[in-house]
């Protein structure tokens, strides 16, 4: 935690920052695509979302950071409402399909609002957080920043893991016909979850904005989402511990690897197969675990829904 204190080296910083972005971004992609058991791979449009909120809210209205984080959160939380009303129905390979499409449409209205976004120019110039007298001039307040950040979003996870609304949505990925049997508000589960995870990855993306001071399209492109869906994957679905120790791995990989950089997306396909086929809980898998506890402990019954008890 205080590493950047006692090796004073922005580059070092600079990657600690980077990791802990992406632990917050794999977190909230964990709530979707490990717990519920809803393959996403559009997160990287919710992610720009906040970024683009935040950074016209400070360069247009002149708005301080700290009030745009609730605005850029709620906004895209209401970004995943919206395609989770419709598209949560869908299972599998259509969800898929359509978490796509709409990181895509996303990626696109970025490129191509000239008037709004400055299209493929971007948007420079976006003001550092301050703090009663302290701005945010050097990398080390940022940092302490990001760490705040992941911490309370691992929390959060933590008491989602360990409350009943967890506990359903680790039922509803399981099997979602006999979570219904037993009382469980399948769909609504899966919506709070989609919904969530929306609102953490634009805080996420609002903080990059004023980190970076500067956005643009192709800071979120499928590729970003393919890389946060790795960190999930490699970690282990459902597993904090898992995705968080994956988000470290693959946030240092590219630094680690450098002399590899052409290569780098080949690695993670692969590194992937290989994770699926011989480890396909990950690094810290609890998803099967975690299952077996809920068919065995899970207090939602048919009592409950014939009291006309909900979640």
């Amino acid at each position: 935690m205080i590493l950047p204190l006692v090796i004073k080296s922005d580059y070092l910083v600079h990657i600690l920052i980077t990791v802990g972005l992406y632990v917050v971004l794999s977190l909230s992609l964990n709530l979707v695509s490990g717990f519920t058991g809803q393959l996403s791979i559009g997160h990287a449009a919710f992610y720009g979302i906040g970024a683009y909120v935040t950074a016209l809210l400070m360069l247009r209205l002149n708005m301080p950071y700290w009030a745009t984080i609730p605005i850029a959160g709620m906004i895209t939380a209401m970004f995943g409402l919206i395609l989770g009303l419709p598209t949560l129905r869908l299972q599998g390979d259509y969800l898929a399909i359509v978490t796509l499409g709409f990181g895509e449409i996303v990626r696109l209205v970025f490129l191509n609002w000239d008037k709004l976004t400055r299209g493929p120019m971007g948007l420079p110039g976006i003001p550092s957080p301050q703090l009663g007298s302290l701005i945010f001039t050097s990398k080390i307040p940022f940092y302490f920043l990001i760490l705040a950040i992941s911490v309370i979003t691992v929390l959060f996870m933590v008491r989602v893991a360990e409350s009943e609304f967890g506990l359903s949505l680790i039922a509803v990925s399981h099997d979602e016909l006999a979570a219904e049997a037993i009382g469980i508000p399948t769909l609504r589960a899966k919506l709070l979850a989609f919904v969530f995870s929306a609102l953490f990855a634009g805080i996420a993306g609002g903080y990059y904005a004023t980190y970076i001071s500067f956005v643009s399209p192709d800071s979120f492109t499928f590729m970003d989402s393919v890389t946060i869906l790795s960190m999930v994957v490699l970690g282990g679905l459902a597993s904090i511990p898992g995705v968080v120790i994956g988000a470290i791995v693959l946030g240092l990989a590219p630094e680690v690897l450098r002399f590899m950089a052409d290569y780098r997306m080949l690695l993670y396909g692969a590194l992937m197969v290989i994770m699926m086929i011989y480890k396909p809980d990950g690094f810290w898998g609890a998803k099967h675990r975690v299952r077996n506890a809920v068919l065995k402990n899970l207090k939602i019954n048919r009592t409950r829904v014939k009291r006309g008890e909900t979640l």
